[in-house]
């Protein structure tokens, strides 16, 4: 991982050969919850290894979990039903997929327990999941500003299940997660959640249905709006459980292939069968004149038509994804719009207003709405060097290598390149074996 301040990345002529991705972080502090919940052992691999598992792994010791690292496996001993620690102090940084279900399941069960991160996570709203577990009786309080983690989390009298669980769908899909993964916990009867507006980032929902599933709870749903926890689900360990590659970070590679690889580049880990969400992304590709194939656990993709054709999309199936279709954007031939992102203001930073700011440094034109962005691409002979801010956050680091595919071979330096170890510690060595 390059730990330098800043990294200034050559112009790319063309990028070609194959890429290994590490594990889903969606996928891997899902499954290292559930193994935690579990009773036994769970032996995970191919985990991601990140600042947000780590801080996830570290949090499950600091409860009572059995943690155990091999070469290539996690194994976690859960605590099941004798349940985590009573009292515990738990620092999350910046790792959404931990806070959320976290505070879900040890405000279900009832604890001494503080949860906080980073100051950027102090800054991402969770007053929907606190009213919700409030609803429930769950005693969770804020230490800070309302609606913002830390969180103080108390004892858990009797809980209210008889009545439907409202909690909305339109700021986050992992409040929605977060409980899903935490009812089974307290489900001695039928409990019922219902979303109250539009569910947003679906596929995220999805995969946490499918793992829940290999962890032998089978949630019923009527469409996005309500779902059912069936009366006596309790958390199985299958035992052993690989974690996919992430197909968020195939997006920047799949874009290599269709910016710069009139030979192909190959994604290893992932396949078009894959239960992330982001794999559609190589739809939006493909719309734009990418040339996709696919195998068993592979993926190429290579350059079709040049330039690419500008889009026109909704979004809200790929919210990490769509970032890179927005730097993809200033290859298209036309201005690109991506619609229902809003979801992008409460992430990492305000992606939404980072991402216009960086594309304008580049010479791009880009109109910011409350949930679209437009991009028009720099005329020709109208790119810009640019020194691009991350905001400390890795998908925005990793968006901004491909404007050095650029045609007029203007330099980009990258402020805080190590940012990415947030999913993908070594993304730059990685990029720059492809890279000619």
């Amino acid at each position: 991982m390059f730990a330098t301040e800043f990294l200034d990345l050559p112009a790319f002529d063309a990028a070609a050969g194959q890429v290994h991705l590490p594990g889903s972080k969606s996928i891997s502090n899902r499954v290292l919850l559930l193994a935690a919940l579990s009773e036994g052992d769970t032996v995970v691999h191919d985990l991601l290894d990140s600042d947000d598992t780590r801080v996830m792994l570290d949090a499950l010791r600091a409860l009572g979990c059995g943690v155990q690292s091999r070469a290539g496996s996690v194994t976690i001993t859960g605590f099941g039903a004798r349940g985590p620690a009573a009292q515990a102090r738990l620092f999350l940084g910046k790792a959404g997929t931990a806070m959320r279900p976290l505070a879900a399941a040890l405000a279900v069960r009832g604890g001494d327990y503080e949860l906080s991160g980073v100051p950027r996570m102090h800054e991402r709203p969770i007053g929907d999941l606190v009213d919700a577990l409030r609803q429930l009786g769950c005693s969770v309080d804020y230490l800070g500003h309302e609606g913002y983690p830390p969180l103080r989390i108390g004892r858990a009298d009797a809980l209210e299940l008889d009545a439907p669980i409202r909690v909305r769908g339109d700021v986050s899909s992992q409040f929605l997660t977060a409980l899903l993964l935490a009812l089974p916990l307290v489900a001695l009867q039928d409990v019922v959640i219902e979303v109250a507006g539009e569910l947003i980032s679906k596929p995220y929902v999805e995969i946490t249905l499918n793992l829940l599933a290999r962890f032998g709870v089978q949630v019923r749903r009527d469409g996005w709006q309500r779902f059912t926890i069936p009366a006596g689900s309790r958390y199985v360990t299958p035992g052993e459980i690989h974690v996919e590659a992430d197909a968020s970070s195939a997006s920047y590679f799949a874009a290599a292939g269709a910016i710069g690889s009139p030979q192909g580049v190959r994604i290893l880990g992932v396949g078009l069968d894959s239960i992330q969400g982001d794999i559609r992304f190589l739809e939006a590709v493909q719309a734009m004149g990418g040339k996709v194939a696919s195998g068993p656990n592979w993926i190429e993709v290579s350059r079709g038509a040049w330039p690419l054709k500008a889009l026109d999309l909704d979004c809200n199936h790929i919210p990490d994804a769509a970032m890179t279709l927005a730097v993809m954007a200033l290859y298209a031939d036309g201005t690109t719009t991506l619609r229902n992102i809003a979801s992008w203001r409460v992430k990492e930073t305000d992606r939404l207003a980072a991402m216009a700011a960086e594309l304008r440094k580049l010479g791009a034109a880009v109109d910011e709405g409350e949930d679209f962005l437009r991009v028009t691409p720099p005329a020709h002979g109208q790119w810009r060097p640019a020194t691009i801010h991350t905001y400390d956050d890795h998908r925005v680091a990793m968006c901004f290598s491909l404007p050095a595919f650029n045609p007029a071979g203007v330099s980009v330096r990258i402020e805080d390149p190590k940012c990415v170890a947030k999913t993908f510690p070594d993304y730059f060595e990685a990029l720059f074996v492809l890279v000619q």
